[in-house]
């Protein structure tokens, strides 16, 4: 009988990895770990763009001879993730500080149907409000972004969300 020698494979020296070559390997990973931690697709969206948006700058930081790129790529999106969950904790204690209670809201604009007012007063104030800037005060993307201190970007899709949701809250009313 002969023995024989298990040996782990030789290692080369790592191969150079390339930004775009783990942002398209890791991306379905880092979108469905910010799914799980926000439960919410728009915002694992918007939260792994940002992410890739951060490794790209950062890139000359990551070693492969630390980690793979799979798991730098999954500690960015969970360091944005929580900054997210903070900053969303903030606002949300904002708005409430500044918001009227619900039943002493006066009409969202004059002259709009009871069925309209009834879907705006259910949005959420962030949703008012972007529809209030954007639309019942005819501001622009980038005057709306310096006021809620966001890209314009950022207003744009909150611009269209709200409308998605007022609709879908007059589709219900409606239905």
């Amino acid at each position: 009988m002969e023995a024989v020698t298990i040996s782990a494979p030789r290692r080369s020296a790592p191969a150079a990895t390339t930004f775009a070559g783990a942002a398209e390997a890791h991306l379905d990973d880092v979108f469905g770990y910010l799914l799980y931690l926000t439960r919410d697709h728009d915002v694992a969206d918007d939260l792994s763009g940002a992410t890739f948006e951060k490794a790209l700058r950062l890139w000359h930081r990551f070693d492969v001879n630390r980690g793979s790129a799979r798991t730098w790529l999954l500690g960015i999106a969970r360091t944005t993730a929580l900054d997210w969950f903070r900053a969303e904790a903030r606002r949300t204690r904002r708005e409430q500080a500044v918001a009227p209670p619900e039943a002493e809201l006066a009409p969202f604009v004059e002259g709009v149907s009871p069925e309209l007012e009834h879907a705006l007063v259910s949005l959420s104030a962030g949703e008012r409000e972007v529809i209030a800037l954007r639309v019942v005060l005819d501001l622009d993307g980038e005057a709306a972004a310096r006021v809620l201190g966001v890209s314009p970007t950022a207003v744009s899709t909150r611009l269209s969300r709200a409308l998605k949701r007022l609709e879908e809250r007059m589709n219900d009313d409606l239905g």
